[in-house]
């Protein structure tokens, strides 16, 4: 049974998504740690995340464990909050980026990161198990709350920043929150910063009513004609439960992710004089680029923050993310950071005296285009065996490190089933637009291609 995709469960809430199986899923994470043990829960903003929150404080507390509940607060800041806690494990209900029908479970080791893929084992064997841990009624586990995470949370990452220095500036930022968990944060820490806030979408409401959860280029439009047209140095978005942060210049142009990643990654190389730099495979070329000339080197993972944080800890990296804005500051902690990468583009402008667009000015120029497709779930596997196949006999090299990553003449592509939703992405990329454009209609096609003629074999 495989119940955790790249980044946690997430499903629909209703069909899969019921709190039938939040309880188990809820009591099998209640099985991994001796009875008594502290665990923090947490959540997002959906609309079903409160009722979530509470049945697995409950299935906790009746496993006989020790459930402090933090409310509404960005999985980042329930992250900070278990090593706050000193709790063995966290419960997060988030489904970060995803549609607004979908919900999930994750679940965070005692120092912060996402437990690894064999916590994550040993929790599917349980549900299919079908474990229900319960204790006598003398050893059922007390549930309290603690309101203080947000500022707490918000404290620790001005400790990481020259707010004098950011404050100086006088910085005019178009906040949005996306109608996410970030609105219990973010608006609080750019002010404590010095900065001009006006936010869009800056009440939490799980039905996402400015906008979908992700912050694509698409989705924000509203942040990109309000920028310039207020006057503003720059914009900040977050995704649902604001572990990424994307950004828009002042001239309201959309900061594609690669862009930030590759700037904080080779700002951090400078200022550590070298260093291990941490991302995924779907990475932009762009970052070797960045770092290779200044003693910095890149390690490739699988797509995923398990995976990359994972890396970063097992080789003390100074730096790690990925291209989608879920950028990693570990001086912080281990964990996509929004607020984090946020306050650390804001201190990079007052550190410099630059705005956002000249910092991005000298990068390592690549064209990084994103696509994805439909593939019912059950046919993933057919289908990533004939994408393979179809690469491998026109490409100039192939690397299975997450899906599969052919290169060609003048860019690759990187085509990978979502860990999150029933669909495969697809990632091209090339020095030339044009170029980049072909390479990732090749892959769209090959992979619309696999699925039929999985259809038709099923």
């Amino acid at each position: 049974m495989r119940l955790f995709g790249t980044n946690g469960i997430r499903e629909v809430v209703g069909e899969t998504l019921t709190a039938p199986f939040v309880t188990r899923v809820v009591g099998a994470i209640a099985a991994q740690v001796p009875v008594g043990a502290p665990i923090v829960v947490g959540r997002d903003a959906r609309t079903s995340s409160l009722a979530f929150a509470q049945i697995a404080s409950a299935t906790l507390a009746l496993a006989g464990h020790r459930v402090v509940d933090v409310g509404l607060l960005p999985t980042p800041a329930v992250q900070w909050m278990v090593v706050h806690h000193r709790a063995q494990l966290g419960v997060i209900l988030t489904a970060s980026h995803n549609p607004p029908e979908f919900n999930g479970v994750k679940c965070i080791a005692a120092d912060g990161l996402e437990v690894p893929r064999s916590v994550e084992e040993a929790i599917e064997a349980a549900v299919e198990r079908g474990e229900a841990p319960a204790v006598p009624f003398d050893r059922v586990g007390e549930v309290t709350t603690d309101p203080s995470g947000a500022g707490r949370y918000v404290d620790a990452i001005l400790g990481q920043v020259d707010v004098r220095a950011i404050a100086a500036r006088r910085l005019t930022v178009v906040l949005d929150c996306g109608n996410g968990a970030s609105t219990v944060t973010s608006p609080t820490l750019l002010r404590r910063l010095g900065c001009r806030v006006i936010s869009l979408n800056g009440q939490a409401d799980g039905t996402f009513p400015g906008h979908l959860s992700e912050p694509t280029e698409a989705n924000l439009v509203d942040l990109r004609r309000i920028v310039p047209a207020v006057g503003a140095d720059l914009g900040i978005a977050h995704d649902g439960d604001a572990d990424r942060a994307v950004f828009v210049e002042a001239g309201g142009r959309y900061v594609p992710g690669e862009e930030i990643l590759t700037l904080l990654a080779r700002d951090a190389v400078e200022r550590a004089r070298g260093g291990v730099v941490v991302t995924p495979v779907s990475a932009s070329q762009a970052v070797e680029d960045a770092v290779g000339p200044l003693n910095g080197t890149v390690l490739y993972t699988r797509v995923g923050s398990p995976a990359v944080t994972r890396a970063m800890l097992e080789h003390h990296a100074v730096f790690g993310g990925e291209e989608n804005g879920g950028l990693i500051l570990p001086k912080h902690q281990l964990a996509r950071d929004g607020a984090m990468t946020a306050a650390a583009v804001l201190e990079m402008m007052a550190r410099r005296g630059a705005s956002l667009a000249e910092l991005l000015r000298d990068l390592p120029r690549y064209t990084l285009v994103k696509e994805k497709t439909a593939c019912p779930a059950p046919l993933r596997s057919a289908v990533q065996d004939r994408v393979a196949s179809a690469l491998e006999r026109d490409s100039d090299r192939v690397v299975t490190i997450d899906g599969v990553k052919a290169f060609r003449e003048g860019g690759w592509v990187l085509i990978r089933p979502s860990g999150t939703e029933p669909l495969f992405r697809i990632f091209a990329e090339s020095k030339d637009p044009a170029t980049a454009r072909r390479i990732a209609d090749h892959g769209l096609a090959v992979v619309r291609a696999a699925v039929a003629q999985a259809q038709e074999t099923a």
